[in-house]
């Protein structure tokens, strides 16, 4: 009974030493990445004077040549004023590559915010389906569950998405909540595979399902020939949720 009890506790001790030193990694990485990211954002001026956006636009324009220097993946940079989203924007071949890596193609549980790979941001007829994980420490795209709140919206009605010598606006046109759907369910809207909107037909299809979904009403309309981006998280009130907003180019 005495060796039995020597080598649970052992045992034991080794589970508890092994969870430990995952849990003590894991929170390594989170730190290493937040910190990458924020290293980054001190380069970007603040927002809060109007007379900064041309600094901040040129602030950006010379991050994404850096990191395109880096990294061929880096297409631009995304950011929301007043909310954390403030990030690198990635897209390779793989869709799966960029979910736990970051851009210095490190493993990392934040993964990056990633364009699908059949999504082009140069092509006015694409809809641009851009990714991202909702971390709990708010971190990634986890503010845009905020969008359910009409308030929140109406405070926060501009995407901006820089490349690496322009810097594009985009108006939300609509917010919904959806789910991932399985291969054989029929009749449904899988909103993420409509990447391409290059007859006015698609893209008129694509904006009445999404409206047709909406939690509010924005009131702001599109018309083909608005480039239009797709941002896309999870979220949990239901199996494989997610939380879509879409908004078109308006400058």
């Amino acid at each position: 009974m005495k060796i039995k009890k020597k080598y649970f506790i052992t045992g034991l001790t080794i589970i508890l030493v092994l969870l430990i030193s995952s849990l003590s990694y894991f929170s390594y990485l989170n730190f290493r990445d937040k910190k990458i990211t924020d290293d980054l954002q001190k380069n970007i001026p603040s927002t809060k004077k109007d007379d900064n956006k041309i600094n901040i636009n040129q602030a950006i324009f010379e991050i994404v040549k850096t990191l395109q220097k880096e990294n061929e993946d880096v297409k631009g940079w995304i950011k929301v004023n007043d909310t954390n989203i403030n990030y690198p924007l990635l897209q390779s071949a793989d869709n799966d590559y960029y979910l736990n890596r970051n851009y210095k193609k490190e493993y990392s549980n934040y993964g990056s915010i990633f364009i699908d790979k059949n999504s082009n941001l140069d092509d006015v007829n694409s809809n641009v389906i851009i990714y991202g994980h909702s971390m709990k420490d708010k971190e990634m795209f986890q503010n845009l569950l905020n969008y359910a709140d009409k308030e929140y919206y109406e405070n926060h009605k501009i995407i901006e998405i820089y490349t690496n010598n322009e810097a594009r606006k985009y108006e939300i046109v609509t917010v919904f909540k959806s789910r991932v759907f399985y291969q054989d369910e029929q009749n449904v809207f899988r909103y993420y595979y409509c990447y391409d909107l290059s007859s006015e037909e698609k893209y008129n299809d694509y904006i009445n399902n999404c409206k047709n979904l909406e939690i509010y009403s924005t009131k702001v309309e599109a018309h083909f020939g608005e480039q239009l981006i797709t941002l896309i998280t999870c979220e949990y009130s239901k199996e494989n949720g997610r939380m879509i907003i879409v908004a078109k180019k308006v400058a």
